[in-house]
């Protein structure tokens, strides 16, 4: 089923606790923090892709709105929807622990948990008479709302 999801776009960093007495900057005396350890299992090799079209209008959003270079795609099931799960796109830095994959060139990043949802998952972007958005094609669904937009397991 086709069905409109929002335009991915950058989330902003999280925003240390207010009650929080660390700083974000780096004292003389304290290291910076080294990169997130990401997972890239050669084995896992396209089990998460975008398609050719899908990946050209990744590219279109990421210069329309301006997305720096070093964001990568995150593609995270939720819970939610009339099925139970929903997908979420947005452009962000991969965090400790999430799998990283290349598609087109682009960088695909998923959590560990929405993985688990997504194992061989290919993302297409679609236009037709009844809107233009991102479309799963997974073959770990069992079913789908009527809408489009949540599915089940």
């Amino acid at each position: 089923m086709l069905r409109d999801l929002p335009v991915p776009t950058a989330r902003a960093p999280r925003e240390p606790n207010a009650m929080s007495t660390e700083t974000a900057t780096p004292t003389p005396t304290q290291e910076p923090k080294a990169a997130p350890e990401a997972i890239t299992d050669p084995s896992m090799a396209g089990a998460l892709v975008l398609t050719e079209t899908a990946a050209d209008k990744v590219r279109e959003i990421r210069e329309t709105e301006t997305i720096e270079p070093h964001f990568a795609l995150r593609v995270q099931v939720m819970g939610g929807g009339c099925s139970g799960f929903q997908y979420d796109l947005y452009f962000d830095e991969h965090a400790e622990g999430d799998y990283v994959f290349e598609s087109h060139g682009l960088t695909l990043v998923s959590d560990q948990m929405s993985f688990m949802y997504l194992m061989g998952t290919s993302i297409d972007y679609v236009e037709g008479l009844q809107g233009a958005g991102f479309k799963f094609i997974n073959p770990n669904t069992t079913g789908s709302c009527g809408c489009g937009s949540s599915f089940s397991v």
